[in-house]
Formats: C-alpha cells, sequence, structure tokens
C-alpha cells in the first residue's frame, strides 16, 4: 500500500464486538508506528478504547441518543448542534485509509461522509455497507473467530500479526475508584473474587436466576470466594431476585460500574461466569478465566477468545445453534446442570 499517515476505523459497537476489534488496533499500530489512528465508535461502547495508547482520537457517534430524542421537538436544537459537531470531528482530518470493520448501512454511510483516500470493507458486508467503499472488499473467512477475522483483515492490510494483547486500558483511577465501590459493599480487592454476569440481551441467551442463585451459593461455599454480580443498571432487578434466592452473602454492582471498572474488576478476579454477552468478552480480554454459558450461539466463532476458559453448552442437538432471539423450548440452556457450572468455576480456581 502506499504510504500511511493517517487512519480511520470505523466499529461502532457492539461491547463485545469493540473488544474483538482491539487486537486489530494492536498491529495495525505496531505495522504503522507513526501513523495517527482514528475511530469511530458509539457511545455505550466507547469506554472500552479510550485511552488506548494506539488511538489518536476516539470520535463518539451520537447516533443512539439522537434516535431517542427525535421525536420531542424540544431536542430538535441539541440534535442539530450534536448532529453538526459530530460532523464536523468526523471530517477534519483527510485519511489515507479508512476501514469499515462493522459492515453495516450506519457505517457505510459514515465512510461515505468521512474524508479518505482509499475507503475499504471487509466481504460479508451487509445493508449494502460495500457501496460506500472506493476499494475491493478485503477477503476473509466467517468459519472462525471474530478476532482472528479481524486480524486476518490485518494481515491483508500488509501487519504481521502475531503480537497483540488486546487488554482494555484502564487507569489508577479506575482501580481506585471500583476499590471504594467494594469497600462500600465490605470487599476488598484483596480478597479471592468469582463475578457472575448472569443477563444477556437475547431471551434465547439466559440462564435460570435460581440456578445461578444455587451456583453462587456452591461458590462460596466450596472455593471461599466472594461472589459479585454484574451488569447493568436494568438488570438489577433480575439479579436482586437471584440474591433474595442465595444462602450465603453476594453483592450486586449493577449498574455501579464504568467499563473501564468493570475490565479492572474482572482482571483481578479468579473466575468469570457469564452468558454469553459483552461482560464476557471484556473478562477474556483481561486475562481471566471464563465460564461461558452458551445456547443458541457458536463458541466457535463469538466464544471467549484465547485458553483457559471453560464453555459449557448442550451437544448433540440438531436445533443448537439457531442464533434465534426467541425460543419457547430453549432445551440448549435448560440442559446445562448448577454442577457443570460449579466444576468448570472450580477447576479454574483451583488448577487455573
Amino acid at each position: 500500500m502506499q504510504k500511511i499517515k493517517d487512519i480511520l476505523v470505523i466499529k461502532l459497537s457492539a461491547i463485545g464486538d469493540v473488544v474483538h476489534s482491539i487486537p486489530f488496533l494492536e498491529v495495525v499500530h505496531n505495522c504503522f508506528p507513526h501513523a495517527r489512528i482514528d475511530w469511530v465508535v458509539e457511545e455505550d461502547a466507547c469506554d472500552i478504547i479510550k485511552g488506548h495508547h494506539a488511538l489518536n482520537r476516539v470520535i463518539v457517534s451520537p447516533r443512539k441518543a439522537v434516535t431517542k430524542r427525535y421525536k420531542n421537538p424540544r431536542e430538535w436544537s441539541w440534535i442539530k448542534e450534536e448532529v453538526i459537531r459530530f460532523l464536523q470531528e468526523l471530517r477534519l482530518c483527510h485519511y489515507d485509509l479508512i476501514i469499515d470493520l462493522q459492515g453495516l448501512l450506519k457505517s457505510g454511510v459514515l465512510l461515505a461522509i468521512s474524508r479518505g483516500r482509499t475507503k475499504m470493507g471487509m466481504q460479508g458486508s451487509r445493508e449494502g455497507a460495500w457501496f460506500f467503499t472506493n476499494k475491493p472488499a478485503i477477503p476473509v473467512h466467517y468459519n472462525q473467530h471474530a478476532i482472528d477475522r479481524y486480524l486476518e483483515a490485518a494481515r491483508y492490510l500488509g501487519c504481521h500479526i502475531s503480537k497483540w494483547s488486546g487488554k482494555i486500558p484502564f487507569r489508577s483511577c479506575d482501580r481506585k475508584n471500583l476499590g471504594n465501590i467494594l469497600s462500600k459493599e465490605g470487599i476488598t480487592l484483596d480478597k479471592p473474587l468469582v463475578a457472575i454476569n448472569p443477563m444477556a440481551r437475547w431471551q434465547t441467551k439466559l440462564w435460570y436466576p435460581e440456578r445461578f442463585a444455587l451456583v453462587a451459593d456452591r461458590i462460596h461455599e466450596d472455593t471461599g470466594c466472594d461472589v459479585i454480580f454484574t451488569g447493568g443498571r436494568s438488570d438489577q432487578p433480575v439479579i436482586d431476585s437471584i440474591l433474595q434466592q442465595m444462602d450465603t452473602r453476594a453483592v450486586s454492582l449493577a449498574g455501579k460500574t464504568s467499563l473501564k471498572e468493570l475490565a479492572c474488576l474482572y482482571s483481578v478476579c479468579r473466575a468469570v461466569v457469564s452468558t454469553d454477552t459483552g461482560p464476557m468478552h471484556i473478562a477474556a480480554a483481561m486475562g481471566t478465566g471464563v465460564v461461558a454459558i452458551f445456547g443458541p450461539t457458536e463458541p466457535r466463532m463469538t466464544g471467549p477468545y484465547g485458553y483457559g476458559h471453560r464453555i459449557l453448552r448442550t451437544k448433540g442437538l440438531a436445533c443448537s445453534p439457531c442464533f434465534k432471539k426467541l425460543c419457547d423450548k430453549r432445551t440448549c440452556m435448560q440442559s446445562i446442570s448448577v454442577s457443570a457450572v460449579i466444576n468448570a468455576v472450580k477447576d479454574i480456581v483451583v488448577t487455573g
């Protein structure tokens, strides 16, 4: 490729997808160490990459906030100002290379609006995103993990892909804030901890609150680890129901941590139990062993990346993976037992 001085990465969402893209960022930075690299991301996932040493700017798309507010005429002035601000920031630089890792209409439109010499995407893009590129699509394979797919794209750009960490950067103040949050709950960071992230956006990815309660009790009794539940603010009612069904004590940090503080928490945990959702990928990125409960999705492509994880799924089902968001039976999740989860946690905590 021609000499690259300025690069723009477009990867908007979701949390897990942005986490999966960090290795791509790192190997591109290693390949073009003197290049300026900017990244366009949506609000929900921006905290994942803010402060990363390889980035010059993080450009935050206000799309979701605008979508929520546009029906209210009193918000139109704010929307206009926010959209203008975003577009000015997006077009501030003329890039030598812009790469769309999202491959959807919403990212394709940003690819069209941004100023750049070379505009590229990957094979398999949807919703006509290819229309906004000016170079052939990067050939990638989709029967592999998302991280490997993005690294394959980086290799196509001429990057060596052997050296990367994929860790989410956090600061000493994030660790201090986390310590203060835990201290209010009577927990210190020097105690052995296991985190449980029980929620997911898809109904079919959910396990059962009563089973999570049993798992949390057994973790506390069998390993001596304190148990911490994590999730978003909207997850609190379900997590409260789990805590009420427990015989031992656990705490909930649902809605109380930033993504960086969550990454810091997972980095000091002995293990993380999670459904197939963004926090699962955060834990894996931080190098913590994950017990991943899988049902309708395919862990080979979107499971916790790396070694030391335990993936629990029901084998031999003709309907799995189905990738359905709704299901009346959920046989794939029903068949995963409490004892299987406990044994996997103990295996990580005891043997690593």
